[in-house]
């Protein structure tokens, strides 16, 4: 009788199939956001007055700001798996200590967004457009921070120098995760930036 070997016993092939489930679950996510997307662009199309009401405050500023860091840092996560792919390991860790910081930095910087708004006496309820405000920009913080975790892991082993030419699976999927997080944003500020300005 043969012996039966999993194909996850392969290291190529566990990393295939982690990079197939970590498609599956970003698809997923693609539907939230595109869905959220959506349903902004209905409701801004049907309602014909400005946004804000009155025209006073547009967005903060600082979102332009937080949108450079957060390019930046899929900059950083490019460099950081091309690292793996060579076994640099101290580039690895390098940079991806530099993507956790940028990281941060995107969310003090939608903080002080809040802060922003919330010291204009903008909250949550004060009108359609700071709950969309606030709803898109809380939906993407909290992706944000579900990825910080895996990525704090991620950087820790490779400042340890954990990773390989051969397995470097977290970082492949921190990276895929990370992209989709910069394309959604763009995606959202575009959205706000738009319904903000027609």
């Amino acid at each position: 009788m043969a012996n039966t070997v999993s194909p996850f016993e392969d290291p190529q092939e566990r990393a295939n199939a982690g990079v197939f489930g970590m498609a599956c679950f970003i698809i997923s996510l693609v539907m939230v956001f595109a869905a959220t997307i959506l349903a902004v662009v209905v409701v801004r199309l049907q309602d014909p007055g400005s946004w804000p009401p009155g025209g006073e405050v547009g967005l903060p500023p600082v979102l332009l700001a937080s949108t450079v860091v957060l390019v930046i840092s899929s900059g950083t996560m490019v460099a950081a798996n091309r690292s793996a792919r060579v076994g640099d390991g101290p580039g690895l860790a390098r940079w991806m200590i530099a993507t956790f910081v940028l990281a941060i930095l995107f969310l003090m910087a939608q903080g002080i967004a809040w802060w922003e708004l919330l010291d204009l006496g903008i909250g949550l309820d004060t009108d359609l457009w700071s709950w969309t405000f606030y709803v898109l920009t809380a939906l993407h913080a909290l992706h944000v921070l579900g990825g910080i975790i895996p990525m704090a892991v991620v950087t820790e082993r490779a400042r340890r120098h954990e990773y390989s030419v051969e397995n470097h699976r977290g970082v492949t999927y921190v990276g895929m995760y990370w992209h989709f997080l910069d394309v959604a944003w763009l995606g959202l500020y575009a959205t706000l930036w738009w319904a903000t300005s027609v």
